[in-house]
């Protein structure tokens, strides 16, 4: 039995994210298509509405609206045992540009008990600044991805992947800010610009496996790890249970659990007078700083044959939602000293915490 190309399908999407003072929501739709019985072509068009009023924005400046426009295409050829996948990606908001090209090779070694997929992307974006039109800086990144998939038993598959990503150019928002300590500022404290080291190199290893269960249920586990060469490290833990009910109908849930250390650089406050504080790079991003979250994620599908139709042959309706929890060790909630001035002394802020939720809805019909 050799490898197959993906079913020829088309799909709609609703997403939104909702938490932190920020909400993101928009349409995708994904339509794929196969031809000459060898190769299989995709687009997709993705897109984000951001609204955002979230701490890092209202530390320092106003909330703003914009929106994001992505575009991709991909093709998959199929010889034989080989699939070799190519893609190029493009997204563009108002003062960012990125652009990703992928090429990807997979193999089923051994009776098709194993699978090994390589692949490699290179990324170009250009960063903007909303009000500064002299500002574009550049940014380039390179991702090697490698994956091993086995199947130990009938009901066992587990699968081995590793990642490395190398990043070079403008690698912080430009709209970011660090606080220092200054009793001459009213609120204790000053704002300037973020400065990031101009090259970052990441890698992680992760562990899949998923065992079928005699009911055509599934259970899941999954463990990933991270680090890079700016101190961040990083576990992430999964587990996941399917169950069908009848024929037509797919439940599902999850529970994940993440867990990061700071960059080297992250400093909540500056003391300017302390010398081990005054370093070439600093930032304030709390995505920098050491936190922790976990997710509750929950799904239904609902799937159908058509039984008269000569054109389509089945349907699914899919909602999926997922709750997070973040909680931050060393990023700290400056906006109290605007809805309770003098409560709080500088740099002893409440920890900063907060909620979101993700949707996602979609309808698929394959062809």
């Amino acid at each position: 039995m050799s490898a197959v190309l993906p079913e020829d399908r088309a799909d709609a999407m609703y997403h939104r994210y909702e938490g932190g003072g920020m909400v993101i929501d928009g349409p995708s739709v994904l339509v794929r298509k196969s031809f000459l019985e060898k190769f299989s072509a995709s687009a997709n068009y993705y897109i984000d509405n951001v609204s955002a009023a979230s701490i890092d924005v209202l530390a320092n400046a106003s909330p703003y609206l914009e929106r994001r426009k992505e575009f991709s295409f991909g093709l998959d050829y199929l010889t034989n045992k080989t699939t070799i996948s190519t893609a190029f990606t493009r997204s563009k908001e108002n003062d960012y540009l990125a652009n990703t090209a992928y090429l990807g090779v997979t193999q089923d070694f051994f009776g098709d008990l194993s699978t090994l997929s390589i692949g490699y992307s290179r990324g170009w974006d250009t960063v903007m600044k909303t009000g500064d039109p002299d500002f574009e800086r550049k940014a380039d990144r390179q991702n090697y991805k490698l994956d091993w998939t086995q199947v130990l038993t009938k009901n066992w598959i587990a699968s081995f992947g590793f990642e490395t990503v190398t990043d070079q150019g403008f690698l912080n928002n430009p709209y970011r800010v660090v606080r220092y300590l200054d009793p001459a500022e009213g609120r204790g404290f000053r704002y300037q610009s973020e400065v990031y080291p101009e090259t970052r190199t990441s890698s992680a290893f992760s562990i899949r496996s998923m065992y079928y269960l005699p009911y055509r249920a599934s259970f899941s586990v999954q463990a990933r790890v991270f680090s890079d060469t700016w101190d961040i490290s990083a576990t992430n833990y999964e587990i996941g249970y399917v169950h069908p009910y009848g024929e037509h109908w797919i439940f599902e849930g999850k529970y994940r659990v993440y867990d990061q250390t700071q960059a080297e650089f992250y400093r909540d406050l500056i003391d300017p007078t302390n010398p081990a504080q005054n370093t070439e790079f600093v930032a304030r991003d709390k995505e920098m700083s050491s936190f922790s979250d976990f997710s509750i994620g929950v799904g239904v599908s609902y799937e159908r044959e058509f039984k008269d139709s000569t054109m389509f042959k089945k349907f699914s309706v899919n909602l999926f939602v997922d709750y997070f929890e973040f909680e931050f060790d060393n990023f700290r909630n400056v906006l109290v000293h605007d809805t309770n001035p003098g409560e709080f002394a500088v740099g002893q802020e409440p920890l900063f915490a907060y909620d979101a939720t993700v949707t996602r809805l979609f309808f698929s019909i394959w062809y």
